[in-house]
């Protein structure tokens, strides 16, 4: 008997526990979640800053989120995709760490009635895609390119070429955006390139398919990888003489990878000068541009980003139709999307774009002007 009574009073204290309900950091009560988010890492400052935007954003209505990190595996995403299902998302916004591999995650996820929204890498060959929110990449590309042309004179330039991870589509149009810019350059002799046998059979092509951008980037892929991008640039400068240094012009994918080869570009007693850019405008990234470490680096808001993103999922869930203003197509539909301006910062105007706009606070940083 007195085994039973205790039987029955844990059994109480388990129904009471579970009747009470706990509210984690994602506001979400009884497990039950309204929109689902997976992003690609938590070792990035960039997508824990989006992270915190999308939890701030929704605490101003009454809906519940709850954030997923995939570390890399497409496998983990899956898994945390699955996860999200099972607690009755209505809404899920990815980002998805392969293009192609998470057409059949997302598949789950819209065959379970739910609304997928891409978020700044548009997932392709499938019609499960709802919306797309991005920073105008081919546009990022773009500015880094014309920066590099900006700042090159006379002819012979050694031009080094760096990419993102070939399953990131983003990588495509960022590499895509950049040789627009270059390649005129580069047919003009302005620059050449010393690090790509397949970017130098296609110099003299401007506007490159998928399978020759593919073969390029395929060569000089760091996988958005940080010890990666460091490997290449050393063997690239190993493998070339002297005369192939002097001042280079440096296209590296983002600022992770923009330090680290920045770091073994300025190493090279041969090296004078380099010009490299970047994108994301991490805190690292800024302190190299003002210690004129690292060129530039392409500012895009994630305020405005997850801001945008998440009222599109709050749109969807009241039952309206969020705003968009391009659509995007992803081999298999045109995908309605709604696109993020972006800012090139140099140390010119690091305070301007960065500080007076309240994204950092001046403290974060030394040597500001």
């Amino acid at each position: 008997m007195k085994k039973m009574i205790a039987v029955l009073l844990c059994l109480m204290m388990v129904v009471s526990l579970a009747g009470c309900g706990t509210k984690d950091s994602s506001g979400s009560k009884g497990g039950k979640v309204d929109v689902g988010i997976v992003l690609p890492t938590k070792d990035e400052p960039r997508w824990l800053q989006d992270k915190a935007k999308f939890e701030e954003v929704i605490k101003k209505s009454n809906k519940s989120v709850e954030v997923l990190f995939s570390q890399g595996s497409s496998a983990n995403e899956k898994t945390n995709v699955e996860t999200l299902i099972n607690k009755g998302i209505k809404v899920l916004i990815i980002c998805a760490q392969d293009a192609a591999a998470a057409a059949e995650t997302v598949k789950e996820a819209k065959d379970a009635g739910i609304t997928v929204i891409a978020y700044d890498r548009l997932i392709t060959g499938t019609d499960a895609v709802d919306y797309y929110v991005t920073f105008d990449s081919l546009a990022v590309g773009a500015a880094m390119g014309q920066y590099l042309a900006d700042n090159a004179t006379g002819t012979g330039n050694p031009l080094y070429l760096y990419a993102g991870a070939a399953t990131d589509n983003n990588a495509f149009l960022f590499f895509q955006g950049a040789w627009n810019i270059l390649q005129p350059k580069i047919a003009d002799g302005t620059f050449v390139i010393k690090n790509s046998s397949e970017a130098v059979g296609l110099q003299a092509t401007k506007d490159l398919s998928h399978e020759q951008l593919a073969s390029i980037i395929g060569q000089v892929t760091t996988n958005w990888d940080f010890n990666e991008a460091k490997s290449k640039a050393e063997a690239h400068l190993t493998a070339v003489t002297a005369a192939d240094k002097g001042k280079c012009y440096v296209l590296a994918p983002n600022d992770g990878t923009a330090r680290s080869i920045a770091d073994v570009f300025a190493a090279d007693a041969d090296v004078s000068q380099y010009f490299i850019t970047g994108q994301d405008s991490e805190k690292a990234s800024v302190q190299y541009v003002i210690d004129g470490k690292q060129s530039m680096t392409v500012f895009k808001d994630t305020r405005t980003l997850a801001t945008d993103a998440m009222n599109m999922a709050i749109s969807v869930i009241d039952g309206k139709t969020p705003a968009t203003d391009t659509t995007y197509n992803n081999g298999n539909k045109d995908v309605p999307a709604k696109q993020t301006p972006i800012v090139v910062v140099t140390k010119d105007n690091v305070k301007a774009a960065l500080i007076d706009s309240g994204y950092y606070q001046a403290s974060d940083f030394t040597g500001l002007q």
